[in-house]
C-alpha cells in the first residue's frame, strides 16, 4: 500500500523504510489505514494479556509484535484496538492457514494502527531483531563518514573507520572475539598480530584488562577509552558500540606505523553511532546469512541451482572470472595421527578461521565457504590476471600451527567455469597431501601451489582414481604384501614404496625410512621371498607402484 502520510518527526525512520530493510517475505502489510509513512520509534514483544484497560499504557510509535495471537483468531480484534488506544503505529499478528477474518479487516480499515502478519516459519525473536536492526541503520548518522556501505559488512566497516581514525581498526563482540579487521599498510605489533591469528584477544591479555579495571571503564563510558603505548605495544584507543542499553561490540584503534592523530578519540566515538547497525544486523543476521551465503557459494561450486540467482545470494559477481582456492587444514604435522579426520580438529578449524578473516579482507569481493576441513575462497580476477591468488598463497604457507595444504584452480571466465576450478583445486590439495604423506611427519609443512605446477601428478590421481575399482577386485603379490603390513604392522610396501619412490636407490630409500641399508635390503629381499614382489621384474614394479598409492588412500 502505498505512503499517504509520510511522517519523520523527530527523525524517526517510517514503517515503510522498517518494512524494506528486513526479509523479503518476513511481514505482510494487511491494512495500514493512515498508509505506511507512519513514524516508527521501536518494536517490542508484546503479551496482550498485560494491557491495562484503564488507558495507563501507552505503545505510541511501537511496533507491537503480538506473540501467541492468531489473525483469524477471535481475540485479534481486541488486541489490534487495545493496540490503537495506546498509539501503536502497527500490530504484528500470525499469519494461520485461514487468513485474518472479515471483522478483523473492518476494524483495522477504520482505524489508525497498521495491521501487519508474520508468516510461517518466522520466528517471533528473529522477526524483532530484524525490525531492531532495521531501526538502527535508519537511525540519523550525522555525516559520519561511513553512510553507503552494504549493511553488516564489517571489513568494509574496518577499512571505512581507519581512514577516518588513522590506525589500524579492530572490531570485537563483546566476549573479545574478532569480528573483523581493517587492512593492514604497516607490520602490526605483537598484541595486533596475536588478536587477528587468534581470532580473539588472548585470554591472559582479557584477564590483564579486566583486572586492571579497563574493561570495566570500557563497557560503563560511552566515550572512547584509551591505552597508553608501552615497552611492548601502541597505543589503543577503545570505544563500546551500543545500541540503547545493549552492548553490541567494540571498536579498537591502533597506531600504525605513527602515532595516532589528535582528532582520533573525536572520530571512533562517531564511528561508533554509525557502527550500530553494523554490529546489530551482524548479531541478529550474522549466522543465518552466513549459511546462507555459505550454501550459495557451495551451489556455484557445485554447479546446481540457477547461476544468475545463486551469484546474486554468494555475494559473487556474474561478469567477473574469479579462481577457486581450496585450503585444507591439519592440526598435526603427522597426517595419520590427525585427531578429528571430518574436520581437522580445534586448532586446524582455528586455522581456517584466520585463513577465511584474511582471504575476505585480502581482495574486495571474496567469498568463502566451509566444508569440514575444507575452506573454499571464490577470488575475484582483474582483467587478464592469471593468478589473483599469488599474495594470499604466501599467508597459507606461514600459518603460525599446524599444517596447511592450498591448492589454486584455474582462472574461470565465467560462473559456469567454477565448479571445474573447484575440482583442480581439490585435485591439487591431494595431491600435497599425498606428497606429504610419503615424508617423516617431521619433514611436512604446509604447502601451496597452482593446478598448472602439479599436472602431471594430478592425471596420475585421476587414472588412479579409475583404476581403484578394479584394483580391489583383484589379488596378487602385491595384494598379498599389503594386507599382511596391515595384519602385522610390519613395513614391507613402506619400504618397497620409498625404494620405488627413490628410483631404485636404497641409500636414499633408507634415509627416507630413517633405516640402515642393510635394513632396507633385508626387507626387499624378504617382501620377494615371502610374497613374491620382484622389483627386477617391470611389470611387478608397475603394479606394486600402483598398489601402494591406492593402499596409502586407506590407512
Amino acid at each position: 500500500m502505498a505512503a499517504r502520510e509520510p511522517d519523520r518527526r523527530d527523525g524517526r525512520p517510517s514503517l515503510e523504510q522498517i518494512l524494506r530493510l528486513i526479509a523479503p517475505g518476513m511481514l505482510d502489510v494487511v491494512v495500514a489505514p493512515r498508509g505506511t509513512g507512519v513514524p516508527v520509534a521501536d518494536a517490542v514483544l508484546h503479551d496482550p494479556g498485560e494491557e491495562r484497560d484503564d488507558g495507563t499504557w501507552a505503545a505510541s510509535g511501537l511496533i507491537l509484535l503480538a506473540v501467541g495471537v492468531d489473525a483469524a483468531a477471535p481475540e485479534a480484534i481486541d488486541v489490534l484496538r487495545g493496540a490503537e488506544r495506546a498509539g501503536a503505529a502497527a500490530v504484528v499478528l500470525r499469519r494461520g492457514a485461514r487468513g485474518p477474518r472479515a471483522a478483523l479487516l473492518e476494524a483495522a480499515a477504520s482505524g489508525r494502527t497498521a495491521l501487519l502478519t508474520r508468516r510461517p516459519g518466522q520466528g517471533w525473536t528473529e522477526v524483532l531483531g530484524q525490525l531492531r536492526t532495521a531501526l538502527a541503520h535508519s537511525a540519523p548518522t550525522g555525516g559520519t563518514g561511513v553512510e553507503g556501505l552494504r549493511l553488516g559488512d564489517l571489513p568494509e566497516l574496518a577499512n571505512t573507520v581507519a581512514a577516518l581514525v588513522g590506525g589500524a581498526i579492530t572490531i570485537e563482540d563483546p566476549q573479545s572475539r574478532v569480528l573483523a579487521y581493517s587492512r593492514m599498510d604497516h607490520e602490526p605489533d605483537p598484541m595486533r598480530r596475536l588478536t587477528i591469528l587468534g581470532q580473539e584477544v588472548p585470554r591472559w591479555r582479557v584477564d590483564e584488562l579486566r583486572e586492571s579495571g579497563f574493561f570495566q571503564a570500557l563497557w560503563n563510558t560511552d566515550g572512547v577509552v584509551r591505552l597508553p603505548a608501552d615497552d611492548r605495544y601502541a597505543e589503543r584507543l577503545a570505544v563500546a558500540v551500543r545500541h540503547g542499553s545493549e552492548i553490541l561490540g567494540s571498536l579498537w584503534a591502533a597506531a600504525d606505523g605513527r602515532p595516532l592523530a589528535e582528532d582520533a578519540a573525536a572520530a571512533l566515538h562517531t564511528a561508533a553511532r554509525a557502527a550500530v547497525p553494523h554490529l546489530a544486523h551482524h548479531q541478529t543476521w550474522g549466522r543465518a546469512a552466513a549459511r546462507a551465503r555459505e550454501s550459495a557459494v557451495h551451489a556455484l561450486l557445485d554447479g546446481s541451482g540457477p547461476a544468475a540467482r545463486v551469484a546474486h545470494d554468494a555475494g559473487v559477481a556474474p561478469d567477473r572470472p574469479y579462481t577457486v582456492l581450496v585450503a585444507e587444514a591439519y592440526d598435526s604435522r603427522d597426517l595419520t595421527a590427525v585427531p578429528a579426520p571430518a574436520t581437522g580438529g580445534a586448532a586446524g578449524q582455528r586455522t581456517l578461521d584466520v585463513l577465511a578473516l584474511q582471504a575476505e579482507a585480502y581482495r574486495p569481493g571474496c567469498v568463502t565457504a566451509r566444508s569440514g576441513r575444507r575452506l573454499y575462497v571464490l577470488i575475484p580476477a582483474e582483467d587478464g590476471e592469471t593468478d589473483p591468488a599469488r599474495a594470499l598463497t604466501a599467508t597459507a604457507r606461514s600459518v603460525p600451527r599446524g599444517v596447511v595444504f592450498a591448492g589454486v584452480g584455474p582462472v574461470a571466465a565465467d560462473l559456469s567455469g567454477l565448479p571445474a576450478s573447484r575440482e583442480a583445486a581439490e585435485l591439487v590439495v591431494r595431491v600435497l597431501r599425498e606428497r606429504a604423506a610419503r615424508r617423516p611427519a617431521a619433514d611436512v609443512v604446509s604447502a601451496v601451489a597452482a593446478f598448472g605446477e602439479v599436472v602431471p601428478e594430478v592425471s596420475a590421481l585421476r587414472v588412479l582414481d579409475l583404476i581403484a575399482p578394479l584394483w580391489q577386485s583383484l589379488s596378487g603379490p602385491v595384494h598379498a604384501m599389503v594386507e599382511h603390513d596391515r595384519a602385522h604392522g610390519s613395513e614391507y610396501g613402506a619400504s618397497v614404496g620409498a625404494y620405488l619412490d627413490a628410483f631404485g636407490d636404497t641409500g636414499t630409500a633408507a634415509q627416507r625410512l630413517n633405516v640402515h641399508p642393510n635394513t632396507l635390503r633385508y626387507r626387499l629381499r624378504r617382501a620377494r621371498e615371502l610374497f613374491g614382489v620382484d622389483l627386477a621384474d617391470p611389470t611387478l614394479r608397475l603394479l606394486a607402484d600402483v598398489g601402494l598409492r591406492l593402499a596409502r588412500r586407506t590407512e
